[in-house]
């Protein structure tokens, strides 16, 4: 779904009012308005989608904080200790530490690295999704002219947004993608 930026409003706006002839405006351009936002935020399949993230994700997730469990016992140990420890059992804690730091910023770095692609892949079938049914709703309404996120004000009259939310409820929870994957977890 590509994004409705300011100048393009403008320009769509100026292309009707200059390029359309006095005969034209007879007929009146309907003109609807949806908060895509709210729309991402209330679908049903945004949160399937965040419910998957989160299934999938959940168990790296809590591999990296048992990790850091680990560490922080491991230098709280290492602290308390480090006067009574020979020289070389010293050593070899501080090489332990840094080794698993080192290992728990990887791990950390492959996880989010991993959920954003995921999580980008769910947002364009989810983006995908929303658009079709603003669409089907602008032509089944029989809407000209749809705007979305950069309208400044739009009355409650041309606001479609329900409507579209209300097709969504009614199409299901799921994304496409949900029965296939096992999985997607937001942070």
């Amino acid at each position: 779904m590509k994004k409705i930026t300011p100048r393009l409003v403008t320009l769509l706006l100026s292309g009707l009012l200059m390029g359309l002839a006095p005969a034209t405006w007879a007929q009146e351009a309907r003109l609807a308005f949806v908060n895509t936002q709210r729309v991402m935020d209330k679908a049903p399949q945004a949160k399937a989608a965040r419910e998957l993230l989160k299934n999938e994700f959940a168990p790296r997730d809590q591999k990296i904080v048992a990790m850091q469990k680990e560490l922080k016992k491991l230098e709280e140990d290492l602290a308390r200790n480090a006067q009574i420890l020979s020289d070389s059992v010293r050593i070899a804690r501080e090489r332990k530490i840094t080794s698993l730091k080192r290992d728990i910023k990887r791990a950390r770095d492959e996880f989010l690295e991993d959920l954003n692609l995921r999580r980008n892949e769910e947002l364009g079938k989810l983006q995908k999704l929303i658009s079709d049914a603003i669409v089907n709703v602008a032509r089944e309404s029989g809407y000209d002219i749809v705007l979305g996120d950069t309208v400044l004000y739009a009355s409650e009259r041309v606001d479609i947004t329900d409507k579209v939310l209300e097709r969504l409820r009614k199409q299901g929870g799921a994304t496409p993608a949900a029965g296939k994957d096992p999985g997607l977890n937001a942070r």
